[in-house]
């Protein structure tokens, strides 16, 4: 599994965690204070890379999370798919398949040859923007 472990205490707001199984993007955390007899406490809110869906966790600061390794990387569309698109990496010259991506400005530009950065983590992959434009 991609992930490492980090402490609540060193997140921000844009860093990625791991929420149920699903990597994350942070939106917000609030910090309490330490009660008389208890630790401060986080409340994470965050939003899911691959689903969009919002999650939210509430861990003591000291606690360790475990945060997604998250390869970005730059590949090539080759051929639409009925149901997504065709691959090429530009390093690996490994071709995958991969669904079309949710924001249809970005769905709109992709044809063959156009470049893309992509971001592999936890066995999933998705096309984040288009290289060059």
């Amino acid at each position: 599994m991609s992930v490492k472990l980090a402490s609540i205490n060193e997140l921000k707001k844009g860093s990625f965690i791991v929420i149920n199984g699903e990597p994350c993007k942070v939106v917000s955390i609030e910090k309490s204070k330490t009660g008389k007899h208890g630790h401060a406490k986080a409340r994470i809110v965050a939003v899911g890379v691959f689903d969009n869906v919002k999650r939210s966790i509430v861990q003591p600061t000291d606690a360790k999370i475990e945060v997604p390794i998250i390869d970005k990387r730059t590949g090539m569309i080759v051929s639409k798919l009925p149901d997504g698109y065709q691959i090429m990496d530009m390093e690996t010259n490994e071709i995958f398949e991969m669904p079309a991506p949710e924001d249809p400005e970005i769905a709109s530009k992709l044809e063959s040859g156009v470049q893309v950065e992509y971001w592999d983590t936890m066995g999933k992959k998705k096309i984040v923007r288009i290289k060059g434009s």
